[in-house]
């Protein structure tokens, strides 16, 4: 009977120790959604996630100690995503906008950014923001682009497509006048295909965050901190150099 009870607590502690276990390796980790579809904050090359965000998100979780796990999806679904707990964080060159800190948190701003227009180098009737205006305007469905070109340039004629690559390409065939979108974007594009252009006039300039449910403080809070770190060590400062110390502007 002794040797029974010995066996049976034994076995208890065992469970015990196997279910602590699990669950310590489910909080090592850290689950983020993007759309990596936007360079160069983040995209896919030669059948890989790259790019600034990409990077920053890895360093970040290498700092806190936890495995960072992606999950792919369209930018119109992060935040819908996140909030039904699909995963941790969402992380995808995310404006943080008084609308969005509706539902959900953000991090301290970790860069800075804002919208630009891209539109063909040779093109002569679109010079500043405001020519805009009774243009064909492509944005992608689901970022900021699309409130804000429909607030400020009601008589654009709106193109919304659902990925970034998309909006470009209406632009370079001729089929779209301009691209409105976020400027580290519009610039990587610029620079790899000849013919187009950004203006020289942004349309506004905004902050970058990493969206986190409201019920996780302690998340935002180990993620600004761990942010601060890799400031204070040259970790965020290279990274940053990395992926934009050649780009205009």
């Amino acid at each position: 009977m002794q040797i029974r009870r010995q066996f049976l607590l034994a076995t208890a502690f065992a469970a015990l120790a196997l279910g602590v276990s699990a669950q310590a390796q489910a909080q090592a980790v850290l689950t983020v959604g993007t759309d990596a579809t936007f360079p160069p904050m983040e995209f896919v090359d030669n059948g890989k996630r790259t790019g600034f965000d990409i990077e920053l998100v890895e360093a970040i979780g290498k700092t806190l100690g936890r495995k960072v796990e992606w999950v792919d999806i369209d930018f119109k679904g992060l935040i819908p995503g996140l909030i039904s707990k699909r995963f941790d964080m969402a992380v995808s060159a995310i404006y943080i906008t008084d609308e969005r800190k509706k539902v959900v948190d953000f991090t301290a701003p970790y860069y800075a950014g804002g919208l630009v227009a891209m539109v063909k180098a040779d093109n002569t009737t679109i010079k500043a923001p405001a020519d805009l205006n009774g243009k064909k305007v492509s944005v992608q469905v689901g970022t900021k682009s699309v409130s804000y070109v429909k607030e400020k340039y009601p008589q654009v004629q709106l193109m919304e497509v659902e990925k970034n690559q998309e909006m470009f390409n209406l632009v370079d065939i001729g089929r779209s006048d301009a691209a409105v979108t976020g400027k580290p974007a519009a610039y990587q594009y610029v620079r790899t295909r000849p013919g187009l252009k950004v203006l020289d006039e942004q349309l506004t300039t905004e902050e970058y965050g990493m969206a986190i449910r409201k019920d996780s403080p302690e998340l935002t809070s180990a993620v600004n901190g761990a942010i601060e770190k890799m400031k204070a060590d040259g970790t965020y400062a290279a990274i940053v150099k990395k992926w934009f110390s050649n780009t205009a502007k």
